[in-house]
């Protein structure tokens, strides 16, 4: 949480970079010889994404010292002096220093997925962290089993997934400082290729032939149009006959190519398969390691544009959990045995649901701004800014029903949690409120993904430091009311009020975006006056 503003302040940043690379490359009517749009040309993004790796760093490294520094307090915080176990405290205190080694890994990586996702680039994370899961896996399987106190064992685990963290952090230096070779879609396909001592001329597929044959009555072309004919009429998508007849129409009545068309068609460029577009993008020694380590080479200016996400985006992810930790603690010191076992089950499904849609807010960072940004604030950049957000919130509500729908199943899936029927009732009491939260989180995620991408960062803040507080007394109110027996208060109630502040939280996204785009249209009506 204390690191999240970095992903939001690249993925927004990097986002805006780009779209202005692209105003100055379109206004300068610049071309580039070679196929790689995002290479040379694209300056504000270079500089946007080697300023945000090399805060990374630092901001990890910070982290990662104080999380080392402080980790006997943080534990004895949470386990409570009372009821220390040396021997599970020095295995957590041990985890705790293991796993802070890898925290400037963790932003870093962090960092550059959140890059990637500005630039619309969905797959190089993919690719990188499937490779570094591979490392987690292996490392499980070699240290977990051993008996060394220092690398077996939950040691072992943390050992496992720092080194994880530090290969990711490797793979996507290697992934972004080197450049991938296109390769052909369309392998398989006979080409006539000239051999001029190009080795990357593009491939050439020689179609005019085929077509004579199978259009012509030439007898060397017979027996290709005999088996185009078998081939048809295999077919279970229309009668025999009606193929045959259709065929033979088309052959009576096809016009003789001409040379000029059959030279025309002759050469068939065969597409690419184009690399992901953070492939390479730093390439060319646009970031070295010198470089990279080096505090003096930071670009300031660059950097201050990261400081107004600090504050905002913490106070939101802050805002965001302080629900789900007064829910905590009226289900611990309020609820009853039966209460508190159905809130744990309910709780559990939903945290398996709700990251279905959590992703949709950081999508919306990286699409809103390349609008947003545009440098011609005309009526068509208004409209396409209503449009886009409009997809958003249609995608919203339709993930918005799915998780509905798999909320309506959950009576079948707690059969699996609990056998007890009193249990069973209770969480059968807290589907109307869990399925209310859900069906509104995608437009939520979208609506606040949005908020972000147009950096209305001020209103965020203001209006999660009052959640922050709000949500925590009126949680706070029913357990006072509970233990004053004015109120029967269960796991029910509490979804309940927790999905009220479900749909006052998306009401107010959603009006404040419309606020929004109604002045960015009354800005063009006033520019046309």
């Amino acid at each position: 949480l204390l690191v999240a503003f970095m992903y939001t302040a690249t993925t927004n940043l990097i986002a805006a970079a780009a779209q202005k690379d692209n105003d100055a490359a379109s206004a300068s009517e610049a071309t580039s010889s070679n196929n790689d749009p995002l290479s040379s040309s694209q300056p504000r993004t270079t500089r946007t994404l080697t300023t945000a790796l090399k805060l990374a760093l630092v901001v990890g490294t910070i982290f990662g010292a104080v999380l080392g520094a402080s980790g006997r307090t943080l534990l004895k915080i949470l386990i409570g002096n009372d009821s220390l176990d040396p021997i599970v405290f020095s295995a957590a205190l041990r985890y705790v220093h293991i796993r802070a080694l890898g925290m400037p890994a963790m932003v870093v990586i962090g960092t550059a997925q959140s890059a990637c996702l500005g630039m619309q680039d969905v797959k190089s994370p993919l690719y990188v962290l499937a490779a570094a899961a591979v490392v987690n896996f292996l490392g499980d399987v070699l240290l977990v089993p051993q008996a060394s106190p220092m690398f077996g064992g939950a040691a072992g685990a943390a050992w496992a997934t720092v080194a994880s963290q530090w290969a990711a952090l490797l793979f996507f230096a290697k992934w972004l400082t080197t450049k991938g070779d296109d390769t052909d879609r369309s392998a398989g396909f006979s080409s006539n290729k000239k051999n001029d001592g190009r080795d990357n001329e593009d491939d050439v597929v020689n179609i005019t032939q085929g077509i004579l044959e199978l259009t012509g009555t030439s007898e060397k072309g017979r027996s290709r149009r005999e088996d185009f004919l078998e081939f048809l009429s295999s077919s279970k998508l229309s009668q025999r006959n009606r193929i045959t007849s259709k065929f033979k129409s088309l052959k009576n009545h096809q016009a003789p190519i001409s040379a000029k068309s059959a030279a025309s068609s002759n050469n068939i460029i065969r597409p690419k398969r184009q690399s992901p577009k953070s492939r390479g993008f730093l390439s060319d020694g646009k970031l070295t390691l010198r470089s990279y380590l080096s505090p003096s080479n930071l670009n300031k200016v660059t950097a201050r544009k990261f400081v107004p996400f600090v504050i905002p985006v913490t106070t939101t992810s802050i805002g965001r959990i302080s629900g789900y930790i007064a829910m905590s603690h009226v289900a611990s010191s309020t609820l009853g045995t039966y209460d508190m076992a159905a809130h744990q089950i309910i709780f559990s499904i939903f945290c398996c649901l709700a990251p279905f849609v959590d992703a949709l807010s950081q999508v919306a960072q990286s699409f809103v701004p390349a609008v947003f940004e545009a440098k011609d604030k005309s009526r068509e950049r208004a409209m396409a800014l209503r449009k886009t957000i409009g997809n958003f919130r249609a995608v919203g509500v339709g993930f918005g029903a799915v998780l509905l729908f798999l909320v309506t199943r959950i009576p079948s899936m707690s059969s699996y949690f609990t056998t007890d029927p009193i249990v069973l009732e209770r969480v059968n009491g807290a589907i109307p409120g869990v399925g209310l939260f859900l069906l509104l989180n995608g437009l939520m995620c979208a609506g606040e993904g949005s908020l972000l991408g147009q950096k209305d960062l001020k209103f965020l803040r203001n209006m999660y430091a009052i959640f922050f507080f709000a949500v925590p007394a009126c949680m706070l109110r029913l357990k006072y009311r509970a233990m004053a027996g004015v109120e029967a208060v269960g796991v029910g109630t509490m979804w309940a009020t927790f999905s009220i502040y479900q749909v006052i939280r998306t009401s107010i996204w959603h009006l404040r975006l419309a606020q929004l785009q109604r002045r960015a249209e009354g800005g063009v009506l006033e520019d046309t006056c």
